[in-house]
C-alpha cells in the first residue's frame, strides 16, 4: 500500500480500511495514485463523516461510502465498495434513477424524505424507507461527473406511525356501545382490512362452550375459503387452539394454504400470527385472533409487539362490547319489566275500582237510611269500614294516575279553573285536620289577573300531596298556602315549621318510593309516591316543583307554572263533582294520625271508656294497645273491650314505652310499621330490660309472609298476627297468650319487676341490648342477656309451663297448642342438673304443636320454662333454645305432604345430660336454595351432638347437650 494510498483512506475506519485494501486498478476509477484531486477530497468528505454518506463517480456509477452507510445496505456490503451501484441497488434503481439522473442533468441538489425502497439486504425484498438527498459531485474542470448522496434510515418511524394509526383506528371502531359483538367485530376486521401493509388479512374467532367459532374475517375470498368456520377442542389447524390457551402462535406454510399477494411489492403472504384475546381469566381467553404476516418485514421483536397491541385492542373492543350488550339486554329486561308491573298497577288498580264501588255504594247507603237507620254500634263499624274504603279508593287512584305517568299515557284535561278559590278550598279541607294537631293554617291566595287553563284534577292531587306531607312532619307552629302572580309564572308554595329535611337528602326527594330515613313523622303510613306524583303532575301540566328547607326550621315546596301553559286552549270539561273527593279522604286519613299526649282517642264516638265497658265480673286484664292508625286503635278497643278486658291505646312506640313504664300492662298487641319508635325496636328494647323481659307481647302487622313473622317471634314477640285477621282468630291469640303467661307465673305488678323501673326519657325509650350481647338469630329471643341472668342455685322468675293433655283442654287450651298425651303434669321436685348441688332426676316430657312456623315460640316458651325450672344454666338454655329453633324450622319448611299436620317436641334431662328431639310426620324434602338460610345446620352443630333419623312415616332431629360443671 503506497503512502498516498494510506493517507487517502488511513483515519480507523473499518470501511477505509477496506477501501485501501482494495484494488482499484480493477474498477473503471484505476488506480488511487491517478484520481484527480477532487476525487481525493470527495473520498476524504464522504470517510470522515459519520452521517451515511455515499458518492458515485463516473459513468459508472462507482460507489464508494462510510461505515455509517454500510450499515444501511447489510449483507451487500463489502461487495458493493467499487462496484456500480445499480448492480447493487437494482431492486430499487427504478425509485433512485431519475433522482440521480435530475441531479446530473441539473447541477442542482434534491431532498426526498421517507422514500421507499426495495431492498433484498437481509435475504428478502424488504420494506425500507430513507430520507434522501442528491448532490452533484464535480472534477477538478467543474464538470458534474458524480453525485453526493446523503441518507438516513427512516423504516421504523414509518412503519411505526403505520401502525399505531391500524389502532387507533380500531379504537374508533371497535367502540361496542352502540353495536352488539358480532357487529364490534365486523368493524374491527374491517378497520384492519384497511392497513394491508403490516395485516395482509386477519379474522376473529370467539369462544363457544368447546369450540372456537369465526365470527369475522376481513373480505379477502382466499383467506376466507382457506380459514376454518369452527374449530373444535384440540384441532391444530392454524395454531388456534393453542392461542387459545393462552400462548401466540407463528404459522408457517400460509403459501401453500392459499396466495394472497401482499405487502408493499405484491409478494404471496408466507406466515402469520395466531394470538390469543386476553380477558380477565388468564387461562380462559375470550378467543383468538389471525393476523397475516407482511412478506415485505421481518416478524422481528417490534412486529410482534404490535401483534399483541393490536390483540389486546381487539380484546378491550370485545369486552367492551359484551359488556355493554349485556347492560343492554338487561336495560330492556328492566324497562319490560317496569312496563308489565307498569300495566299490572294499571290493571289491578282498575280492577280494584269495582269492589271497592260495590262495597263504598252499599255503605253510603246504609249510612244515609233514614227508614232504617243504623243503631249507635252498628253505625261506628260502617263508618269505620266506609272511611277505609275512601282510603283504600284514594291509594288506588294515586296508584293508577302513578301508573299512566310512567307509561306516558296521561294527558292533562284543561279546563279554565278559578284557581285562588280553588286552592283556597282544598286547603280549608284540611283546616280541621291541621287545627286539631295545635298547628295554624295561613292561606293566603289572591286574586289573579286573569283565567287560568288547567286540570283541576291534577291540581287537586298537588295540593293534597304537599298539605298532607306538611301535616305529617311538623309538630309545633303552622302550615302557610299561598298563590301568587309573578312575572314570568304563577307560584304556589306550601311552607311548614316542621323538621326540616336535610342538605344531602333534597336530591332524592321526589324520587318514587323514597323515605327519609329517621324522620320523625305523626305516621308511618304511606306509599312513598306522594311528592313523586306532584312532580310529575307538575311537569305534565307544563311547570315545575322545587324544595328548599333547613332542619328544624321548616320546609318550602313551590310549584312554578309558567304563564304560557295556563294559557293553552280548554278540553272538555271534567265533572265538578269528582272534586274535592281526594282532598276529602286524604284530610280524613290525616285526622287519624292525630293522637293526644295520654294516649286517649281523640273524639272516637261510638267506642265508650274502658272503665265503662269492662263488665262487673271481668277478669281485671289489662291490655296495652299500640298502633299508629285510629281506626284500627278504635276497632281494637271494641274487639278486646267486649271480651271483659280494660284497654288502653297509644299512637307510637315511645308512647307505648311511656306506658309500660308508669303502668306494666297484661299483655300489649302493637303494630310493626309506627313512627319514632317501630314495634320490632319496641319488643326488642322491652326484652332487653330484666323488668319486663316477660311480658306478654303480640305483634299485629300488615307484612305478611314466614320472614316477616320469624323475624318479630326471633325478637321475642309471644304471638305475630298478620292483617287482615278475624276478631275470632285475634281475641284467641290474645286469650292463649295470656293463659301461658299466667302459667308462668306473670304479674305485671310483681315486686321484682318494678325494683327498675323504665326510665321514660327519650334515650331510654330507645334503649336495646348493645350488639356484643344481643340475641343471635333464631334464638330465644327473650332471654335475658348475661348481664341480667338468673345466677345459678337462684329460683327462675318464671314457673315452667303446666302440661296440657288433648283429651281434656281446657277452654283457654283450646286456642293453644294440644300436649302430648302421657306428658307429666308438673315440674320434678328437687330436681337439679349436674352443675347445682343436688343429684340430677330423670327428667322427661314433651308437646305438640301445629306445623307452623308461629309455633315456635310456643315451643321455645315451654322448653324454656321447663329447663329454667331445673335451674339449667342461662347459656346453656340460650344455646339448646337456638338449636332447637333450628330444628322445628326444619320440620315445618321441610315435612312434605304430612299425614298429621303438627310436629312433636320431647325434653328429656338424663345423667346430666339435655337431650331435645323434634318429630314432623311428612316425607323429606330437599330445601330449595332461596329457602335456604345457610344457618341451620351449622347453629344445631354448634350447640350440641345432632343426630337425624328419617323414615317414611317422619323424620326426628334429636339434639343432645352436656351438661358439665364448667358451663357454669
Amino acid at each position: 500500500m503506497s503512502s498516498r494510498t494510506e493517507e487517502l483512506f488511513g483515519g480507523g475506519s473499518a470501511t477505509g480500511q477496506l477501501m485501501a485494501r482494495l484494488d482499484w486498478a480493477a474498477t473503471p476509477l484505476g488506480p488511487v495514485e491517478s484520481w484527480p484531486q477532487s476525487l481525493r477530497a470527495a473520498v476524504r468528505i464522504v470517510l470522515s463523516s459519520r452521517y451515511p454518506m455515499l458518492l458515485l463517480w463516473g459513468e459508472r456509477f462507482t460507489q464508494l461510502y462510510n461505515d455509517a452507510y454500510s450499515a444501511l445496505i447489510g449483507d451487500k456490503h463489502p461487495g458493493a465498495l467499487g462496484d456500480d451501484v445499480r448492480t447493487t441497488l437494482a431492486e430499487g434503481w427504478d425509485v433512485l434513477a431519475p433522482l440521480i439522473d435530475e441531479a446530473m442533468a441539473t447541477g442542482v441538489a434534491s431532498w426526498v424524505p421517507a422514500l421507499q425502497l426495495l431492498l433484498d439486504r437481509s435475504g428478502y425484498r424488504e420494506e425500507a424507507y430513507f430520507s434522501v438527498s442528491h448532490a452533484p459531485a464535480r472534477d477538478d474542470d467543474g464538470r458534474t461527473v458524480g453525485i453526493f448522496t446523503v441518507c438516513s434510515e427512516v423504516t421504523e418511524q414509518v412503519v411505526g406511525e403505520r401502525r399505531l394509526s391500524l389502532l387507533r383506528d380500531l379504537s374508533v371502531r371497535g367502540d361496542g356501545r352502540t353495536v352488539d359483538v358480532l357487529s364490534t367485530c365486523a368493524r374491527l376486521v374491517e378497520a384492519i382490512g384497511g392497513h394491508r401493509l403490516d395485516v395482509p388479512f386477519a379474522a376473529i374467532y370467539l369462544r363457544e362452550g368447546a369450540a372456537l367459532r369465526r365470527v369475522a374475517c376481513t373480505d379477502d375470498a382466499p383467506a376466507a375459503e382457506a380459514l376454518p368456520e369452527v374449530v373444535l377442542d384440540g384441532d391444530p389447524a392454524w395454531g388456534l387452539w393453542s392461542a387459545s390457551r393462552g400462548a401466540a402462535t407463528e404459522v408457517h406454510g400460509v403459501a401453500q394454504r392459499f396466495t394472497l399477494p401482499a405487502g408493499a411489492f405484491g409478494e404471496p403472504v408466507a406466515g402469520a400470527m395466531a394470538l390469543p384475546l386476553p380477558s380477565a381469566e388468564a387461562d380462559q381467553p375470550l378467543g383468538v385472533l389471525v393476523a397475516g404476516v407482511s412478506p415485505s418485514r421481518a416478524l422481528d421483536e417490534a412486529y410482534r409487539s404490535f401483534f399483541q397491541l393490536l390483540a389486546q385492542q381487539v380484546a378491550v373492543a370485545v369486552r367492551n362490547s359484551r359488556a355493554y350488550e349485556e347492560e343492554r339486554r338487561r336495560a330492556e329486561a328492566l324497562a319490560e319489566l317496569d312496563r308489565v308491573k307498569t300495566s299490572f298497577f294499571t290493571n289491578v288498580s282498575h280492577e280494584f275500582r269495582t269492589p271497592l264501588t260495590l262495597m263504598l255504594g252499599p255503605l253510603a247507603d246504609a249510612l244515609a237510611d233514614d227508614r232504617h237507620p243504623l243503631p249507635p254500634e252498628q253505625r261506628e263499624r260502617v263508618e269505620t269500614a266506609r272511611r277505609s274504603a275512601d282510603r283504600l279508593l284514594a291509594l288506588v287512584n294515586s296508584l293508577l294516575t302513578f301508573s299512566s305517568l310512567e307509561a306516558g299515557r296521561a294527558r292533562s284535561r284543561a279546563r279554565q279553573v278559578r284557581l285562588p278559590e280553588l286552592t283556597a278550598e282544598l286547603a280549608g279541607v284540611f283546616r280541621s285536620a291541621i287545627e286539631r294537631a295545635g298547628l295554624r293554617l295561613e292561606v293566603d291566595t289572591p286574586p289573579l289577573p286573569g283565567p287560568v287553563v288547567l286540570d283541576p284534577l291534577n291540581w287537586e292531587r298537588i295540593v293534597t300531596n304537599l298539605l298532607s306531607n306538611a301535616l305529617k312532619h311538623t309538630f309545633v307552629g303552622r302550615i302557610t298556602v299561598g298563590l301568587h302572580a309573578h312575572p314570568t309564572e304563577l307560584r304556589l308554595t306550601v311552607a311548614d315549621t316542621g323538621i326540616g329535611i336535610a342538605e344531602e337528602e333534597l336530591p332524592r326527594l321526589f324520587e318514587r318510593f323514597h323515605r327519609v330515613e329517621g324522620a320523625p313523622s305523626r305516621s308511618h303510613e304511606g306509599t312513598g309516591i306522594g311528592l313523586a306524583l306532584v312532580r310529575e303532575l307538575t311537569r305534565l301540566e307544563g311547570g315545575d316543583v322545587r324544595v328548599d328547607s333547613q332542619v328544624g326550621r321548616g320546609t318550602t315546596f313551590t310549584v312554578a307554572l309558567p304563564w304560557a301553559a295556563l294559557r293553552r286552549s280548554a278540553d272538555a270539561g271534567v265533572a265538578a263533582g269528582e272534586l274535592g273527593d281526594t282532598a276529602r279522604a286524604v284530610a280524613q286519613e290525616a285526622n287519624g294520625w292525630l293522637v293526644d299526649p295520654l294516649g286517649r282517642e281523640p273524639a272516637a264516638p261510638a267506642v265508650p271508656e274502658p272503665s265503662e265497658t269492662l263488665p262487673a265480673t271481668g277478669s281485671g286484664v289489662r291490655i296495652l294497645v299500640a298502633d299508629d292508625n285510629a281506626d284500627m286503635r278504635a276497632y281494637l278497643v271494641r274487639l278486646l273491650t267486649g271480651q271483659g278486658w280494660r284497654v288502653e291505646t297509644v299512637g307510637t312506640g315511645r308512647q307505648a314505652l311511656d306506658a309500660i313504664r308508669r303502668d306494666p300492662p297484661d299483655l300489649l298487641l302493637t303494630d310493626v310499621m309506627m313512627p319514632e319508635v317501630d314495634g320490632f325496636t319496641l319488643v326488642r328494647t322491652l326484652r332487653g330490660r330484666p323488668e319486663t323481659r316477660a311480658l306478654p307481647v303480640v305483634v299485629l302487622s300488615a307484612r305478611a309472609g314466614a320472614d316477616a313473622a320469624v323475624e318479630g317471634l326471633d325478637l321475642g314477640a309471644d304471638d305475630y298476627v298478620v292483617k287482615p285477621f278475624t276478631a275470632a282468630d285475634l281475641v284467641a291469640r290474645v286469650r292463649a297468650t295470656l293463659d301461658g303467661a299466667r302459667r308462668r307465673g306473670w304479674t305485671p305488678h310483681a315486686e321484682d319487676r318494678r325494683a327498675d323501673p323504665l326510665p321514660s326519657t327519650a334515650a331510654a325509650a330507645l334503649d336495646v341490648a348493645p350488639p356484643s350481647v344481643r340475641t343471635p338469630a333464631g334464638a330465644a329471643p327473650d332471654v335475658a342477656p348475661p348481664s341480667v341472668r338468673t345466677p345459678i342455685g337462684a329460683a327462675p322468675d318464671v314457673a315452667p309451663p303446666s302440661t296440657r293433655t288433648a283429651e281434656h283442654p281446657t277452654a283457654a287450651d283450646r286456642s293453644a297448642p294440644p300436649a302430648m298425651v302421657g306428658a307429666p303434669t308438673g315440674p320434678p321436685t328437687g330436681a337439679r342438673v349436674p352443675n347445682g348441688r343436688e343429684p340430677a332426676l330423670p327428667v322427661e316430657t314433651g308437646w305438640s304443636y301445629p306445623a307452623h312456623a308461629t309455633s315456635a315460640s310456643a315451643m321455645r316458651r315451654d322448653v324454656r320454662g321447663w329447663l329454667e325450672s331445673l335451674h339449667v344454666h342461662p347459656d346453656v338454655v340460650q344455646e339448646l333454645l337456638v338449636a332447637a329453633s333450628e330444628a322445628f324450622n326444619n320440620a315445618v319448611e321441610h315435612a312434605q305432604q304430612p299425614t298429621r299436620p303438627e310436629v312433636q317436641v320431647r325434653l328429656q334431662v338424663v345423667a346430666g345430660t339435655a337431650r331435645v328431639s323434634v318429630r314432623d310426620f311428612g316425607t323429606w324434602r330437599d330445601r330449595q336454595p332461596a329457602m335456604d338460610r345457610g344457618r341451620g345446620a351449622t347453629l344445631m352443630n354448634a350447640y350440641g351432638d345432632v343426630l337425624l333419623v328419617s323414615t317414611a312415616a317422619g323424620t326426628t332431629v334429636t339434639i343432645e347437650r352436656r351438661l358439665t360443671d364448667d358451663e357454669g
